[in-house]
């Protein structure tokens, strides 16, 4: 695997209602930095309790590490084609693998074990992004992209498996095709994207597993997203469109390569984390992540 560090200039357009605050988002003279090439369509990113990066390369069937020394190690072969990633309080790796169909939790030494692979008797479509709330539940959307012929269950939907990870219910059954999503970290909202109706919406979380009316919160939708410490929400599409927890456009990114998906990482929680088609990028921020 080649390993770059071609810096590109990042383009920051501000909305002009809100200038002042988007400027304090990104780390003054700050630069997209990309770190690595050669994948072919990287996915998932994650942040370790430490801040080393986890993100997958759906296609090649890894999940990677960017280490916070700026090593890239290989974490897991034959991963299922993961896709969406995200670390639970026990510093498990929870994993949507959509070519296998299933939701999985790995160790730090790479032990792995099936939380999930069926709603009812019948297989998921390809879980894709997932969640954790604070009691230990796993939100994830289970789209589908590419072929259909071997559909079991008959919506794209959004699943919740509960905190002792025995059960799996049904809780959004209405969208046109949820990709992204992430909840606050104090577990009263969550975030689902909509990329096929191109909106994202909010919902406010009852309790696990118990989710309030929908209420439309960008109007656009997103691959992946992610959280500041501010309740800033981050979108991908074309760039990287930053919304306010009130839902207004503060700032934009632009990224060499189209983004899929972002967190953030490093030791301070202050590096947003981008990965775009065939590269992973990072930019230094002034704002910490939410995770």
């Amino acid at each position: 695997m080649k390993r770059l560090t071609i810096a590109a200039t990042v383009l920051v357009v501000l909305a002009a209602a809100a200038a002042s605050q988007a400027e304090e988002l990104v780390a003054p003279g700050a630069r997209v930095q990309k770190l690595a090439g050669g994948f072919r369509f990287t996915e998932g990113p994650a942040a370790d309790a430490q801040g080393n990066v986890y993100f997958s390369d759906i296609p090649n069937n890894r999940i990677h590490i960017w280490t916070l020394d700026g090593k890239l190690k290989t974490f897991r072969e034959n991963s299922g084609g993961a896709n969406g990633l995200f670390f639970d309080a026990q510093g498990l790796l929870i994993a949507c693998e959509g070519r296998a169909r299933r939701l999985t939790a790995s160790t730090p030494q790479g032990k792995l074990t099936v939380l999930a692979a069926h709603y009812q008797g019948k297989r998921f479509n390809s879980p894709n992004d997932c969640w954790v709330d604070p009691q230990g539940g796993i939100y994830f959307t289970d789209p589908r992209y590419g072929a259909m012929n071997d559909l079991e269950l008959p919506g794209f939907w959004v699943f919740y498996i509960t905190p002792d990870r025995k059960r799996v219910l049904k809780v959004i059954d209405d969208l046109v095709k949820p990709n992204g999503i992430i909840g606050t970290r104090d577990g009263k909202r969550l975030y689902v994207a909509d990329p096929g109706d191109n909106k994202t919406y909010v919902y406010e979380i009852l309790g696990p597993g118990k989710l309030g009316r929908r209420k439309l919160f960008a109007p656009r939708g997103s691959d992946g997203m992610t959280l500041d410490e501010r309740g800033n929400l981050y979108l991908t599409r074309d760039k990287i469109y930053v919304y306010s927890p009130r839902g207004k456009l503060i700032a934009t990114i632009q990224v060499p390569e189209v983004p899929a998906n972002v967190c953030f990482g490093g030791a301070d929680r202050k590096t947003l984390f981008i990965t775009a088609r065939r590269g992973l990028y990072r930019l230094r921020m002034q704002v910490r992540g939410m995770y």
